[in-house]
């Protein structure tokens, strides 16, 4: 350790020079033993201090990360919505949900309803990345993520092949449904100024019981400088769909802002995994038990445990390969 500003660096010392110091006791034969357990104490204490060091120093390469770009330590919000394919287009939405949430609990992060397919996902874990050196050999890293960090190539048009339930015939049909993986901006990063926000409140429908129904604790929130609009109905309260709605709309602005950017340096593959909404990414074949990701043309022939959150070696999979295209 050469930084001498280091909090922890003049306690390493004296312990070291305490440690020599009874290593020098070892020549005298009626100090040995005694010397002996003081060095085992010392350097057991070392130990215990060099991993509060270590520990400290991570803290602040992710404050400077931080600093540098907020999503690299922000939980992510998933929104889905069922596109092509009706009401299995809806179902297989809510498919998807559930995955991403026996992902989160397989990685011990921490899943909350947003809305009832908006989920927001906190936290970090530990996920084995490939990477390739120049003489082309891999070696796995092992890489801590924060929630958006580890789910945003996951941002896209996912494809599912399969006979629906409601299907008499038997026959195969093909739905989609988008996932759009955001990162959760705070409020000093994105500024959303009063003035531009339109605020409409209304009575939520569907399940929730008679509180929910009754009052109008739903929100229609529009941004009118970019036209942003998000609903929010999960809370009963008011207050809490309130803060819900910005929060959502301050990570859409930020996702405009990063397609503004890509745009602008003509390099459309640094918004991958971040804002493609549009862009076709998997396909999930229920009769072939394949899922094929269509980035980098690798398939899967494990798709049951896939959908019950196995979802590691394709994220390990896309990401190591992808890794070149990050920003």
């Amino acid at each position: 350790m050469t930084d001498q500003s280091h909090p922890y660096q003049h306690q390493l010392q004296l312990i070291d020079k305490k440690i020599a110091i009874s290593q020098e006791l070892l020549q005298d034969p009626e100090m040995r033993e005694l010397a002996q357990e003081e060095i085992g104490k010392l350097k057991t204490e070392r130990e215990e201090l060099l991993q509060i060091s270590q520990n400290y120093q991570k803290a602040l390469q992710e404050q400077e990360s931080a600093a540098k770009d907020p999503t690299r330590i922000s939980s992510a919000i998933l929104e889905l919505r069922g596109g092509a394919g009706g009401d299995e287009a809806k179902i297989w939405a809510e498919d998807l949900l559930r995955m991403y949430l026996r992902y989160a609990e397989n990685k011990g992060l921490k899943a909350e309803f947003i809305d009832d397919l908006s989920l927001k996902i906190k936290g970090k874990t530990t996920i084995n990345l490939i990477e390739v050196d120049d003489d082309q050999k891999e070696s796995i890293i092992e890489t801590q993520l924060y929630a958006f960090q580890l789910l945003k190539h996951e941002a896209g048009v996912h494809r599912v092949q399969r006979v629906p339930t409601t299907e008499t015939q038997g026959r195969i049909h093909t739905s989609t449904a988008s996932v759009a993986v955001l990162p959760e901006i705070k409020n000093h990063e994105i500024e959303v100024r009063d003035e531009d926000l339109e605020w409409e409140f209304m009575r939520s429908g569907g399940a929730g019981g008679q509180s929910v129904n009754k009052t109008s604790s739903a929100v229609r929130l529009t941004h009118k400088p970019s036209g942003i609009v998000v609903r929010v109905s999960r809370e009963r309260k008011q207050l809490q769909n309130r803060e819900i709605a910005l929060e959502l709309l301050r990570a859409q602005l930020w996702e405009k802002q990063e397609e503004a950017r890509a745009a602008k340096l003509d390099s459309a593959r640094s918004a991958i995994g971040r804002n493609m909404r549009s862009e076709k990414i998997r396909t999930y074949n229920y009769p072939q038990n394949r899922v094929t990701d269509h980035r980098i043309n690798q398939s899967w022939h494990q798709l049951e445990s896939i959908m019950e959150g196995d979802l590691d070696p394709v994220i390990v999979a896309v990401k190591s390969e992808l890794k070149k295209e990050e920003v």
